[in-house]
Order: structure tokens, then sequence, then C-alpha cells
């Protein structure tokens, strides 16, 4: 790798970034343009390997402002052998004060993809190289207003929450909720818990809240967020079976009855059942985010 030059970006040569052809061009992500234009990435926080004056390695941390916690690495393509990808990480992350986490995002399904595979299989091996460690995936939906739901069975009723004091005792009452959409930002912006604390994340109206009741009684709450980035079903918790699917169904009728178009929800790749009953009511896979740590 004696040819091989590793170093932040510069103010000016933003399109040395975007001289390198996207690995994935089929995903759908923010491009790097508007990242900076937001103020999320920056010439500091981005880093380049060149080859023979050819980009072969790019790497981006995002930190959007007023964030209160650290950079994290959303963008990393490599078209060299992993190990100019662990030269390039080695660099930035003793630039950027130690390892950060990474979020690599891949299409869906993207195990069973070959082409996908040849694309992400160099950076995934990089980042363990640089000492980072496979935690989680999330794997994220979207439903089109225009898909039918199933129809109801009558059995639940189904309300606006009333107030923040309402949503927070459900909240507690519920050991895990069954999706939260848009944890990591919640966690790494503002340092909140979205299972735990949605309302410190989740500033819109109580009434944007949905409550399941059976005979009554509470059995499933939901944020559907429609001022949350894009609108989502942000939060999902139930307190009894047969409450997931119709909850969520309802959930997404309420946000597309407010003007919403698409409506996005992200599960955890190890719970089948909950991606099962998802795409039973109408949600399609766009993504999967795969979380890499810094290895303790």
């Amino acid at each position: 790798m004696t040819d091989l030059v590793v170093r932040p970006l510069v103010a000016g040569e933003e399109n040395v970034f975007d001289s390198m052809p996207d690995p994935l061009p089929q995903l759908r992500q923010p491009s790097y343009a508007s990242g900076l234009a937001s103020g999320g990435f920056h010439p500091d926080r981005t880093w380049i390997a060149l080859r023979g004056g050819q980009v072969v390695g790019r790497a981006a941390w995002l930190l959007p402002p007023g964030a209160v916690g650290e950079p994290w690495l959303e963008r990393f393509d490599l078209a060299a052998e992993p190990e100019v990808g662990q030269a390039l990480l080695h660099a930035a992350h003793a630039a950027l004060g130690g390892a950060k986490p990474y979020y690599a995002t891949m299409p869906p399904r993207w195990r069973d993809r070959p082409d996908v595979l040849a694309a992400v299989e160099a950076p995934m091996a990089a980042a363990r190289l640089a000492g980072l460690v496979e935690r989680a995936e999330r794997i994220r939906f979207a439903w089109a207003a225009s898909t039918p739901t199933p129809t109801a069975s009558g059995r639940l009723e189904f309300r606006p929450a009333s107030a923040a004091e309402e949503i927070n005792a459900l909240v507690a009452g519920i050991d895990e909720p069954v999706l939260v959409t848009g944890v990591e930002a919640a966690r790494l912006v503002r340092g909140v818990d979205l299972a735990r604390k949605p309302l410190d994340w989740l500033t819109g109206p109580p009434q944007d809240w949905r409550i399941a009741l059976r005979g009554g009684e509470p059995v499933g709450l939901a944020a559907a967020a429609g001022d949350a980035c894009y609108p989502m079903i942000a939060y999902l918790g139930v307190l009894g079976e047969g409450v997931l699917g119709e909850l969520l169904a309802d959930s997404a009728r309420a946000l597309a009855a407010n003007g919403a178009l698409e409506v996005v929800a992200d599960v955890d790749a190890d719970r089948p059942s909950v991606i099962a009953e998802v795409e039973r009511i109408g949600f399609v896979a766009v993504r999967s985010r795969l979380l890499f740590d810094p290895s303790q």
C-alpha cells in the first residue's frame, strides 16, 4: 500500500467524495451534498483513501447540529482490499478521538443478493479489522398510503391519547416496545432512550398518539408521528395478544388521513414474528442497518 494516500477532505473539494461511483445506487439515502448543506457532514469528518489519484475509499461521519453525542460513521464505501479501509478508519479514528459507531446501510435482504454482498463485504471486513464489532440489525419498512390494510376485526377500539401523563403511564407499563423508529438518532442526537422516554424525543401533540382498547381498557400504544423527519410509527407497544397488527394499521391510516403518502417503521431483524405481522399489514422492507460498535 505504498502508493496509498489517506487524508481528510478539505473545504472546496466536496466533489472529490462523489467522484467515487456509488456502489449501492438503489439505496434510498440522503446524498453527501445534502448532508453538507444541513450541517451533518463536514469536511473535517470526511476521509478519503486515494490510490493513483483515484478515490478507492471514502468515509463520512455524521453529527447533526445541536447533537449532544459524538459523530457516527454514516457513509463508508470501499473499492479496494479491506486493509485499505482499515488504514482509512484508523487514521480517521485517531483524528476523531477514538473509534465511533458505524451504521452500515444495506438494501433489504442483502444477504441473499450476490451483487450487494460484493459491494458490502470489503467495508464490513475493514470495519472489523479496525476494531468495530457487529452488534445488531434493524430493518426499515415503508407503507404507501395507497396500500389497503386488512379489515379490522372489530375486537379493538382506537382513540387519540388525551395527555402526556396518559402516554407516560402506559409506557411505564410496557416492558419493551414492539418497535421503535429512529432509536439511533434519538440516542445519538439528544441522548434519549426512545423505548423508555419517548416524549423526550417526540415533541408533537399527545393527540398524535393512538391508544388501542379492548373492553374499554388500554391494550396498546403507538406514536403516529407526522413531524419526526417524516411520517413514522415512532413507538409501538402492546399489553395483550392480537394488538400489534391492528394498532399498526390504525396508526398508518391515521397518518394517511393527515396527508402522509408514506409511513415508515423500524423492526429488529431478530424478531421474525413481528416482521411477519408488519408485512401482513402491507409494509414493505426498504433497507437494513447494521450497527458496528467499538469493541470493549
